[in-house]
């Protein structure tokens, strides 16, 4: 497998043994800068680290301009088909612009677009999907889609280093995950520039997330991938959460809490479910806990819960009615069931408040 060349996308290291980053896309009117802006905010306080904005139109500039001189994240332009906006992108400040070169059509437009980014130090992402390929591999890819999909990305960067163009990322994507992952292993053999990773068009907020957990994680799971997108039917941030979720379950990258819970059985004797829900939505909407690496157990029954919530940092366990609330194996309070969720986040609270006074 070839090593990664390494590059800064808006001074975040990606590729040659940097972290894996998270990206995500907005879906807010570009013109609405002010919109786009909050829903970036919203995006990095998730623990996005680059975001990419749709430029569909030439009216959409001035609130390009607006976004990338506004936003706390780099800002990667997504561009289809004109050229020029690529180029209005790069002199707007972008950190970089996602194209796929068959869209834009004559190479020398192409050339032009890489000579603008090495000029202004930016990055290109040559984005590769199944349904833009360029005619010539069409009938290839109705044999083998994988293969059609490398060639494509490989024809692009081959013209974009002749131009001079080095800092480069390229995806090779398919909504099909066996496709994706034989795309992105063969690319990965023959090519050194960081890989973008993601299932496109996955689905909704559920299925998309297990379509991308397979085909990003299998990935991730073999050293493939220096950025992941998870691109779902869904809010923005629920992208950035699926993905983080998938880099620390692969103990990759931890951000923010993890919560373990029981599948429940017949022995449960309290609503586990709905206090496994309740403790996810606190989790995530309460900022106290937003990068703490913490471990929380909810468990159903008095058979395994009780010594599985104490190896979690913090954990609730069950019984008839009422339930034991743990804090780093350690019993510390027994109470009713209705109130074993706010307990369980006042103990959290204080131990987190000393632990950050500390």
């Amino acid at each position: 497998m070839a090593s990664r060349h390494q590059i800064s996308v808006g001074g975040v290291t990606v590729g040659g043994g940097a972290p894996v980053r998270v990206q995500s896309m907005t879906n807010t009117p570009t013109g609405d800068a002010d919109a786009t802006l909050a829903q970036i905010a919203r995006l990095g306080d998730a623990g996005c680290e680059i975001v990419r904005v749709a430029l569909p139109s030439a009216g959409d500039e001035v609130g390009f301009s607006r976004i990338v001189d506004g936003s706390p994240l780099p800002v990667i332009a997504d561009i289809h088909y004109d050229w020029r906006l690529a180029l209005a992108a790069l002199e707007a400040g972008a950190a970089g612009v996602r194209i796929n070169p068959g869209t834009i059509g004559d190479p020398q437009r192409v050339c032009r677009i890489a000579e603008a980014a090495v000029e202004r130090g930016a990055v290109i992402r040559i984005g590769v999907n199944q349904g833009s390929l360029p005619r010539a591999l069409r009938p290839l890819a109705e044999r083998e889609p994988a293969q059609a999909l490398v060639g494509a990305a490989r024809q692009y960067v081959d013209q974009l280093h002749s131009w001079g163009c080095t800092e480069l990322k390229v995806s090779v994507k398919s909504s099909s995950v066996p496709v994706t992952i034989a795309a992105y292993r063969a690319l990965a053999e023959v090519c050194d520039a960081p890989l973008h990773v993601g299932v496109t068009e996955a689905g909704t907020r559920w299925s998309g997330a297990i379509k991308s957990a397979v085909g990003i994680g299998t990935l991730l799971a073999e050293g493939i991938g220096d950025t992941i997108r998870v691109s779902l039917t869904a809010d923005p941030v629920e992208e950035v959460r699926v993905a983080w979720a998938i880099l620390s379950a692969l103990g990759l990258r931890r951000r923010g809490p993890e919560l373990i819970s029981c599948p429940t059985c017949g022995r449960t004797e309290i609503d586990v479910v709905s206090l496994a829900e309740e403790v996810e939505r606190r989790l995530h909407t309460d900022r106290r806990f937003a990068e703490s690496p913490i471990t929380v157990a909810v468990m159903g029954c008095r058979v395994n819960g009780p010594e599985e919530a104490r190896h979690a940092d913090f954990g609730i366990a069950g019984g008839s009615g009422e339930g034991v609330v743990f804090v780093r194996g350690e019993r510390v309070a027994k109470v009713p069931e209705g109130r074993l969720v706010d307990e369980l986040f006042a103990r959290m609270g204080a131990s987190v408040g000393r632990t950050s006074k500390a």
